[in-house]
C-alpha cells in the first residue's frame, strides 16, 4: 500500500481547492547525481522513487490527473548509453509499480510518439494501460517521446487529413476541435505546472494545454522532491487569483 497516505506534513491546504490536474517537469536528476559523485543513472533511479512518492501524495490529496514529463523528443540527443538506461529504468519501474497502481485505483496513460519507442517498451506500455484502465482515483499521464511542438504538428496532420477526406469542414474548426486531435484529448488542461531544479522555462511541454496554467518553480532537485514540496506548490497555487482573461 502507499505509505505517504499517512503523511504527517503540516502544510495547510484548502481541500476544497485542490488542483484537478497537476503537470510536472521532473528536472535535476543529473545534477543530483553529480553533487554526490554518482553516475547520472543513479540520479534517474532516485528520480523514479521521487515520482512514486509524488503519485502517492497526489492521490491522497485528491488530485485527479498527474502528468509528468518523462522523456522529450529532444532527449534523443543524449548519449546512447544514457537513453538505453532510461528506457530500461522506465520498463522496470512500470512493471514494479503496476500491481500497486491497480490496487490503489490509479490509471496509467503513456502519451507521445510512442510508436517510435523500442518494441519492448511499447509492449510494457500496452500492458500497463490495459491492466490499469479501470482506475478512477487518479490518472497518471507519462509523457514519453513527447514534445509540445511535435504534438501540435501531429494534430495538424491528422486534422488536415480529416478535412481532405471530408470528415471535417474548415468552418467547424475551433479551439475545442483542435483539442480533440491532441495526445491529451479528453484530459482537462493543467491547473498547475511544477518545475523542479530552479530552471524557469517550460521546455516544449504542454504548449497548447498550459495557456492558463499557473506555473510554480522550485530550486529542489527532482530526486529530493517530497510530499511537503508538493503541498508547498499547491498552497502557493491556492493563494493565486485565476481570472483566465476576465477582470479581477
Amino acid at each position: 500500500m502507499f505509505s505517504i497516505f499517512r503523511s504527517s506534513s503540516k502544510t495547510s491546504i484548502n481541500v476544497a481547492r485542490i488542483p484537478n490536474h497537476i503537470a510536472i517537469i521532473m528536472d535535476g536528476n543529473g545534477r543530483w547525481a553529480k553533487k554526490r559523485g554518482l553516475p547520472r543513472e543513479a540520479g534517474h533511479i532516485a528520480g523514479e522513487e521521487a515520482l512514486r512518492r509524488t503519485v502517492e501524495a497526489a492521490a491522497k490529496l485528491g488530485v485527479k490527473y498527474l502528468t509528468v514529463y518523462a522523456f522529450s523528443t529532444e532527449n534523443w540527443k543524449r548519449p546512447k548509453a544514457e537513453i538505453q538506461a532510461l528506457m530500461e529504468l522506465l520498463k522496470r519501474a512500470v512493471q514494479k509499480w503496476l500491481n500497486d497502481m491497480v490496487k490503489n485505483d490509479i490509471k496509467i496513460r503513456v502519451l507521445g510518439r510512442t510508436e517510435e519507442l523500442p518494441e519492448d517498451i511499447q509492449m510494457s506500455i500496452k500492458k500497463a494501460e490495459a491492466a490499469s484502465a479501470q482506475g478512477k482515483k487518479l490518472q497518471l499521464n507519462i509523457m514519453l517521446n513527447y514534445g509540445g511542438r511535435a504534438e501540435i504538428v501531429d494534430a495538424v496532420k491528422e486534422l488536415t487529413n480529416d478535412v481532405a477526406n471530408k470528415k471535417l469542414v474548415p468552418q467547424d474548426i475551433n479551439e475545442s476541435t483542435i483539442g480533440t486531435y491532441l495526445y491529451t484529448k479528453g484530459i482537462p488542461d493543467p491547473d498547475l505546472l511544477i518545475r523542479t531544479s530552479g530552471e524557469q522555462r517550460i521546455s516544449n511541454y504542454l504548449l497548447w494545454q498550459s495557456a492558463y496554467t499557473e506555473f510554480y518553480f522550485t530550486e529542489v532537485l527532482w530526486p529530493d522532491f517530497s510530499d511537503k514540496h508538493l503541498r508547498d506548490a499547491i498552497t502557493a497555487f491556492q493563494k493565486r487569483e485565476r481570472r483566465k482573461g476576465d477582470i479581477g
